[in-house]
């Protein structure tokens, strides 16, 4: 059946590989079937049954990998790990395939013949470029050492994840009186409070999980205590750690190097312009180019703030050497100062699950759906996570997905979406997509329920936009429908676009009611929390910029052979953009996974470009008004609905009606003139 859920608690990691090694087998014994049967090709006789076995390929490998990142386990990593090179191996040996790329070569010569629609020509045109990036022109030899290098790099970007989630989970530092803890807010020291419960030991336990490291850094006044945790957090999975054991320096080398050969082969200079080949950016130097003119716009901006800073540290805190430990936490007394506001004054207006009820409010006026949570007959991973399912304006069931919003320990920190199936039609049946939204916020205590920062309110919104985009879909086809086939510094067009509804007083109506009152956020709270909405904003535009850059460079280097010469790059990065000077201790890039076991190698700059496109969209919002329905049906429909059937850039100017201006991003970040 296309549309049955997975059924998390009977996948057995001692069955995982041999299960896997079968579907593999059955799906290349499909394809040379597929060879044999006919040389008159057409969609239904070609592409549709490839759909069906990656279909069938993703459904059983999705839930696995989407556990092993979320229940990680030792027996559950073995057999994740063990399947990689056989799923690598299968990829390049199917985009290897010379007769299936000839056969679909023929298709997309004779497509105006087969009368194929928009959607089914990107396909095919995507599938071709595919071939080639997975080296279908490259000798035989040249293939064979492609294959190695592709099954090398899916076991060490494993390797980088598992070294950094080992090193966060191993550090822990006890304390025994809360005193020790002065400063932290009464939820942040309840979970200090149950991690040491859950560990079996007295007192309060901190660790490198997000929300434990975010309240020390941000709000202990020991400064020592922040300077212990900044250190363990900024060198997790680093030689110079206490686990050196979990050291990436060798395997970013590695990488690096493995990334650059596979580049050469494929005829590129290097992997950022291979990377790029596939991205709305048309070279590197455009990319470089976009990102230091915003460097330049920030520069002065972030040097005011942080000048002032400095000045606040010295005058109020005592601190005449402003030490990365301790800005978080100064940043947070200044911000107090100037507005009168906080994040924990904010926080107790932010219970999760009136969020959730908000969030689900606004786009149910927005794009007509409707969201409605199922809890018989679901199988999840966890006791946190729910399962909701949306109906579209006529009431049919159009899509599920799965939230799982907590951190705790065994699951990998950050926020992300995935899918677990995508839209796909099987003659009169149609596939309902299915994704998992993972966010790691705080969870609740015993004496209080779980309360969102603004910023975790906002990287909810974030991921619940890449879910729209993937769940909205309208088209049919699994290799274009949702997020599939989307230029990648575009896919964050939806999700950034929905972080700007989080500072809107509709909205926010919709979100807040404090836990204890009841009261939706007060005017006067509201009133300082935009009066503070740009505090540092400079300062958070050129970490951003300091990330993109370094990567893009790094992945444009030839000579990077050694984890110093990394260091060496983000160190040049920094000299060019950054206004807080980091310790030499910090081994930012060990941890950086984004870049090194995610899918934003030579591609981390796309959450800048694609907010160029999200600020400009939501401008139309204001232009024409929030809640106007013409606009939202226009971004329902020439966004979320049409997935990767045709360009992003195509897209985006069948909403805006022009192409993308810079001016919205700027607007919406404060960066105007310097006073």
């Amino acid at each position: 059946m296309l549309n049955n859920l997975p059924t998390f608690s009977e996948i057995n990691p001692s069955d995982i590989e041999i299960n896997i090694e079968q579907l593999i087998k059955k799906n290349k014994q499909g394809i040379q079937t597929l060879l044999k049967e006919t040389d008159h090709y057409h969609w239904n006789n070609l592409m549709h049954p490839l759909s069906l076995m990656e279909n069938e390929l993703q459904k059983v490998w999705s839930p696995i990998s989407h556990l092993n990142r979320v229940v990680n386990t030792p027996e559950l990593r073995e057999a994740y790990n063990a399947c990689l090179p056989m799923l690598s191996d299968y990829h390049t040996e199917r985009g290897q395939n010379r007769d299936l790329f000839e056969a679909i070569q023929r298709l997309e010569k004779n497509q105006e013949g087969l009368g194929l629609d928009q959607a089914q020509r990107k396909v095919i045109q995507n599938a071709l470029k595919d071939f080639h990036l997975s080296g279908v022109s490259l000798s035989p030899d040249q293939q064979h050492r492609f294959r190695d290098i592709s099954k090398k790099l899916a076991k060490l970007t494993a390797d980088y994840a598992d070294n950094v989630l080992d090193a966060t989970n191993a550090w822990t530092k006890q304390l025994d009186h809360k005193e020790a803890l002065s400063g932290l807010s009464s939820s942040a020291l309840a979970s200090a409070r149950q991690a040491a419960q859950q560990r079996d030991v007295e007192g309060y336990v901190l660790t490198l999980v997000f929300p434990s490291y975010d309240a020390v850094i941000t709000y202990a006044d020991d400064r020592c205590l922040r300077e212990t945790v900044y250190r363990a957090y900024v060198t997790r999975a680093a030689k110079n750690s206490d686990y050196p054991e979990y050291d990436n320096g060798a395997v970013m080398v590695e990488i690096l190097e493995l990334r650059q050969e596979k580049a050469k082969l494929l005829g590129f200079d290097n992997f950022a312009d291979l990377s790029l080949d596939k991205k709305m950016a048309e070279s590197t130097g455009e990319v470089i180019l976009f990102l230091e003119q915003l460097a330049e716009k920030s520069l002065p901006f972030a040097q005011q703030e942080i000048e002032t800073l400095a000045t606040f540290a010295a005058t109020h805190c005592g601190i005449d050497q402003l030490q990365t430990w301790d800005i978080p936490y100064v940043s947070e007394k200044l911000k107090q100062q100037q507005f009168d506001i906080g994040d924990e004054d904010l926080k107790p207006y932010f219970p999760a699950e009136r969020v959730i009820q908000g969030l689900f409010q606004l786009v149910e006026k927005l794009y007509g759906i409707r969201i409605q949570q199922k809890t018989e007959g679901i199988d999840v991973w966890h006791s946190d996570v729910q399962f909701y399912e949306i109906f579209n304006a006529q009431g049919e069931h159009q899509a599920q997905f799965y939230f799982d919003l907590y951190a705790r320990e065994h699951k990998r920190g950050g926020a992300w979406m995935d899918d677990f199936c995508g839209r796909f039609k099987e003659n009169d049946e149609v596939q309902r997509p299915t994704a998992y939204m993972t966010c790691n916020a705080t969870p609740a205590s015993d004496d209080q329920p779980a309360l969102f920062t603004h910023n975790e309110v906002m990287t909810l919104f974030h991921e619940f936009g890449h879910g729209l985009h993937h769940l909205l879909t309208q088209v049919d086809y699994l290799e274009v429908s949702g997020i599939n086939g989307v230029e990648w510094d575009a896919v964050e067009l939806p999700s950034q676009f929905m972080e700007n509804w989080c500072w809107q007083r509709e909205t926010l109506d919709l979100l807040t009611e404090h836990y204890q009152t009841g009261e939706t956020l007060p005017d006067d709270l509201f009133v300082k929390m935009q009066e503070a909405r740009h505090f540092q904003s400079a300062m958070g535009m050129l970490r951003q910029l300091e990330f993109s850059l370094f990567d893009v460079k790094l992945h444009q280097a030839s000579t990077i052979h050694s984890p110093e010469q990394v260091q060496a790059a983000l160190d040049r990065v920094r000299d060019q953009v950054a206004v807080i000077k980091v310790p030499d201790f910090n081994r930012f890039q060990n941890a950086f996974s984004h870049i090194f076991a995610g899918g934003y190698a030579a591609g981390y700059y796309s959450y800048k470009w694609a907010e160029v496109l999200s600020s400009d969209a939501f401008s139309r919002f204001e232009e024409e008004g929030l809640f106007n329905p013409e606009v939202s049906r226009d971004f329902l429909v020439e966004i979320l609905t049409q997935g990767g059937s045709r360009p992003a850039m195509a897209s985006f100017v069948a909403f805006r009606g022009r192409k993308p201006s810079i001016d919205a991003l700027l607007k919406h970040s404060g960066l105007g003139q310097v006073v």
